[in-house]
């Protein structure tokens, strides 16, 4: 895991007391949380008057971020095979209908461009880099986003979309940006389409006849909603979503989920993965403890050599005594994980719903 912000300062003792917390069946979190539950946020969508769509979202610790989506017409390049079922609607005699819709097309991923700023962090630094790259694979996981953004054949539309995190991160902000461009992409909206068939654009200057990026139907239910990241840790047989940077410093593994809406027929009521990531965990750089039959003071004897020291370290296994963790979860724990994402009613469902709360 890129560092977010200086290494977290806890004993041995404090660590292994969080870890033995966490182990627990069910576990105890330090701020009283369920293993599913989410910090409390204050969002709101349409704070940048210029932009197609916007957002800004705070989590109850402070952290604050928020994001911009711009969309501009351009020029495509013609590449052999990218047209293919669009000159078969051609053929078929529909292409003015083509132009229209705007959905025979393929779109490609280059077609989204995502940059993420954090504060204390270059642009081409680990951290924003890693973060944009996990964001940008769920959208184009997707694979219906980009599909949107084709107008004929000739142009399409080019998607900028821009993270602004305001404040240091105090934890992994992974979270906190999925959150971001999910509400910012849910009040993203496209003017509407005057032109025909292949013809230079031409759009309609009303915006109260634009169309949203996202459709919606006559009651202004979305049929669809963009993918969100969620961000798990496993600690012994338990995980825990959203976790905080004391639940982090003992993770025996990170990992990030992606899950998006299946068919936009079935009103959002099925999720699929679209991509899952293993993070390197911060605890594995967390000082160890020392047992009282390795500790020169407990013992009187003479301590032994760094290398001997680490060696006979290794090979104890006492309770109550902090090791940093090694290795990954279990199958079981990441299917249990997988499950509790993608069910009915699970954790990303939840997430997507009280989203869709927030007036855009």
């Amino acid at each position: 895991m890129p560092p977010t912000s200086s290494q977290l300062l806890l004993s041995p003792a404090e660590l292994s007391y969080l870890h033995s917390s966490l182990s627990l069946t069910p576990p105890i979190r330090p701020d009283g949380r369920t293993t599913t539950q989410f910090r409390p946020l204050v969002a709101e969508s349409g704070i940048i008057p210029s932009a197609n769509g916007s957002a800004r979202v705070c989590f109850s610790d402070g952290t604050e971020a928020i994001a911009g989506v711009k969309a501009e017409v351009e020029k495509s390049q013609w590449r052999p095979g990218s047209t293919e079922q669009s000159l078969q609607v051609d053929e078929d005699g529909g292409d003015d209908e083509a132009g229209q819709a705007g959905t025979q097309g393929t779109g490609e991923n280059s077609w989204i461009s995502m940059s993420i700023e954090v504060p204390g962090f270059r642009d081409d630094d680990a951290l924003p880099v890693f973060l944009s790259a996990m964001l940008t694979e769920a959208l184009l996981a997707d694979g219906k986003l980009k599909d949107r953004l084709w107008i004929n054949r000739r142009f399409h539309w080019k998607l900028y979309i821009d993270i602004l995190l305001l404040s240091a991160p105090l934890s992994y902000p992974l979270p906190l940006l999925s959150l971001t461009t999910h509400l910012a992409l849910l009040s993203a909206r496209l003017p509407k389409l005057k032109s025909e068939g292949d013809e230079d654009p031409l759009f309609d200057d009303d915006w109260e006849a634009s169309t949203y990026l996202y459709p919606r139907d006559t009651k202004g239910a979305c049929l669809d909603r963009p993918p969100i990241t969620l961000l798990v840790i496993a600690v012994g047989p338990n995980f825990v979503f959203d976790p905080s940077k004391e639940e982090l410093a003992v993770a025996e593994a990170v990992i990030a989920l992606s899950a998006g809406t299946s068919d936009a027929s079935t009103l959002n009521k099925n999720l699929r993965l679209l991509s899952i990531r293993t993070i390197d965990p911060p605890s594995r750089l967390t000082p160890l403890g020392i047992p009282d039959a390795l500790s020169s003071a407990a013992t009187g004897s003479a301590p032994l050599p760094p290398d001997e020291q680490l060696a006979a370290r290794e090979g104890t296994d006492e309770h109550g005594v902090w090791n940093p963790p090694r290795g990954g979860m279990k199958r079981a724990v990441l299917a249990q994980i997988i499950k509790a994402v993608i069910e009915p009613g699970g954790v990303a469902q939840e997430v997507m719903d009280g989203l869709m709360h927030v007036e855009v």
